[in-house]
């Protein structure tokens, strides 16, 4: 793929009630011509198409330049992300087609897969968001289940501790409710969970070329490999609705690389993820008796570097938290430049190792919450959106 925005065949438009969606159109337009993509006669020009659209069908069909631009504002108007910078760079494939008027969860899914492809990009990962058919007023609209496209499963096991991640426990033992069983690893990659809006959902097996994963070795530990972790090769996030110009796009998967943080101090540090500090600190030969040996901050950091360390080796994309900070307040100083503000949630941008070494530590923001934007899914598997607990396998 060459460009910014892929293109699919296209369909009817979505029905959504015209007032409220009107205003927000209408807004994104401006903000789309405020921002030099449109002119104002031809942003003028459009919004009276879509009212006439919104009138005639009681919905609207996005442009491309709609589509494209509005997600990569959503992305800058987003306070959780400190990859921000790259605003500019995400690409948009245009799947609104796929299952309309045929409610075909095999074909949602072979699209998720080949997202997963194209934004591994043989280790080269792409900024990618896929947009399937934006919902149906008073639907929840098509959508997957899992928090990101690829995690791993959580076993609980009789005395209450947890095989693999108990990040995921209860919606391991939604798909294990529903038929799927894994391998019993600490590693076992979870099946996606696909719905229409009306029908029972389904479950299938991501393939292994859609699921590329990183082994976690250290540059001056040779007994790290042996500890057996790995993390997969970067973030999908799928739990997010895509609210853009009046319409939610209930299923708009978007993939980043991730941050050297995310997995060593948080996915494989946590003492409610994966843990593996103490065994880190054993290897190290730290005397983890007693806090004041700063055990944990000694293996925290070599843990840290032997992420980075090992994505470096498997070609893999990356950034540390040092240059992502840089990047992130670089960002904040070109918005200043455009008269806007920067949306930021402080808790979610600092770094879990060292905050208080990267520029962002003292700086202050305002999680405000703009238009175009993501907002979470309600979780499925605890009330269950089909209105029944019987799922269908494969």
């Amino acid at each position: 793929m060459k460009t910014s925005h892929l293109r699919a065949t296209p369909s009817v438009p979505s029905a959504q009630p015209a007032g409220p969606v009107a205003a927000e159109a209408a807004d994104l337009l401006r903000q789309l011509a405020a921002e030099g993509h449109l002119s104002a006669e031809a942003a003028q020009r459009r919004t009276g198409e879509i009212t006439a659209e919104l009138a005639a069908t009681g919905g609207y069909w996005q442009s491309d330049l709609e589509l494209l631009q509005g997600a990569r504002i959503a992305w800058r108007n987003n306070p959780q992300c400190i990859g921000k910078f790259y605003w500019k760079g995400l690409d948009v494939w245009d799947c609104r087609e796929v299952g309309v008027g045929g409610c075909d969860e095999s074909g949602l899914f072979e699209v998720l897969v080949e997202h997963l492809r194209l934004a591994w990009n043989g280790g080269k990962v792409r900024l990618l968001l896929t947009a399937f058919t934006p919902a149906e007023p008073g639907t929840p609209g098509p959508r997957v289940w899992n928090g990101q496209l690829i995690r791993y499963a959580g076993y609980r096991r009789h005395d209450g501790s947890v095989l693999g991640d108990p990040e995921t426990v209860e919606f391991t033992e939604a798909v294990l409710r529903m038929g799927w069983r894994g391998r019993g690893t600490e590693y076992d990659v979870l099946p996606l969970v696909v719905q229409w809006p009306g029908r029972e959902p389904r479950w299938f097996e991501l393939p292994a070329d859609a699921v590329p994963e990183v082994r976690i070795s250290h540059p001056d530990h040779p007994w790290f490999e042996g500890l057996g972790l790995r993390w997969h090769a970067f973030p999908t996030i799928s739990d997010q609705v895509l609210e853009l110009g009046g319409l939610r796009y209930t299923l708009a998967p978007f993939s980043a690389w991730y941050t050297c943080t995310e997995i060593g101090a948080r996915n494989l540090s946590d003492t409610n993820r994966y843990d593996k500090l103490p065994e880190v600190a054993r290897g190290m030969g730290l005397d983890t008796s007693r806090d004041r040996t700063l055990w944990r901050d000694r293996a925290l950091l070599e843990l840290t570097a032997a992420v980075l360390h090992s994505y470096d080796q498997a070609g893999v994309s990356i950034i540390d938290h040092h240059f992502a900070t840089k990047q992130f307040v670089r960002h904040e100083e070109r918005e200043q430049k455009h008269g806007r503000g920067c949306p930021a949630d402080w808790s979610a941008i600092v770094p879990a190792t060292s905050g208080s070494t990267t520029p962002i530590w003292q700086r202050r923001y305002e999680p405000t919450r703009e238009r175009p934007n993501f907002t979470p899914h309600p979780v499925p598997w605890a009330a269950d959106s089909s209105g029944s607990g019987a799922v269908a396998d494969r």
